[in-house]
């Protein structure tokens, strides 16, 4: 099975029409989506009215859930009001889908007559903030994915993607999690301003014990990034904003 992550669209619509038209090529089993649909560019609905268009399960991201604190677009919003702007460009029927959206998903495989889950989460399995940093000590990670059961544990929000393995093993048994971070559609921070998502392979054979089980490809796609920076600099945004679009930072 190929199974397609993507998250951190950030309302970059060219950015995710982008991926959309990889994805085609790709032609993956099952997308999902680790949330941030919207925040920091101009097209939230749009990209929302997309995610409906193909069918992608979403969670909830940090950003999506800003939307229950913000005045709704129809409100007046000064240029002293900038860094809330994103938010107040959300329809209410968007609103309202932003805020049911489950905060994790778990999928349960059964393969070779052993079970292999994997969790998807927008932060962490304990807080939809927390950064899992790739420099995290592995004793960390150890516990939580042992905590959560995970041993394919699937991540967005801090926009720099890797793909780490750790080894839960004792007396000689081998059990390894796979940590995926998917780097971000709209807004990366890794230094290359092209989208990314994510590709997972899982065959019939994959298991824990073994440690290339899973197969882990990160996939960069080349999209619009001025467009999507001049639509910041148009619009009440911080231009700080699309700066950070054409850096990757």
């Amino acid at each position: 099975m190929k199974i397609a992550l993507l998250s951190d669209i950030h309302a970059n619509l060219p950015a995710f029409e982008a991926v959309l038209e990889d994805l085609e090529k790709q032609q993956p089993d099952a997308v999902y989506c680790l949330g941030d649909l919207i925040g920091y560019n101009v097209w939230p609905n749009q990209v929302i009215g997309l995610v409906h268009k193909h069918g992608i399960a979403t969670i909830a991201g940090n950003h999506d859930l800003k939307v229950s604190k913000i005045l709704s677009s129809q409100d007046e919003c000064s240029k002293e009001e900038n860094s809330e702007y994103a938010y107040k460009l959300v329809g209410s029927k968007e609103r309202d889908y932003l805020l049911t959206l489950p905060r994790h998903l778990r999928l349960e495989f059964q393969l070779n007559d052993q079970q292999l889950n994997m969790l998807l989460v927008h932060g962490s399995p304990r807080s939809i903030n927390e950064y899992l940093l790739q420099e995290l000590s592995e004793q960390y990670m150890l516990e939580l994915v042992k905590e959560f059961k995970a041993d394919i544990l699937c991540f967005g929000h801090s926009h720099k993607p890797y793909h780490r393995v750790i080894n839960s093993g004792e007396n000689g048994i081998e059990h390894f999690h796979h940590l995926v971070n998917t780097g971000s559609v709209g807004k990366p921070k890794d230094g290359d301003a092209r989208a990314c998502y994510v590709l997972i392979n899982i065959d019939q054979m994959a298991n824990s014990k073994s440690k290339d089980a899973v197969q882990v490809e990160f996939v960069r796609v080349e999209y619009d990034v001025e467009k999507a920076a001049k639509a910041v600099e148009l619009s009440l945004l911080p231009n700080a904003f699309a700066d950070n679009l054409r850096k990757a930072y």
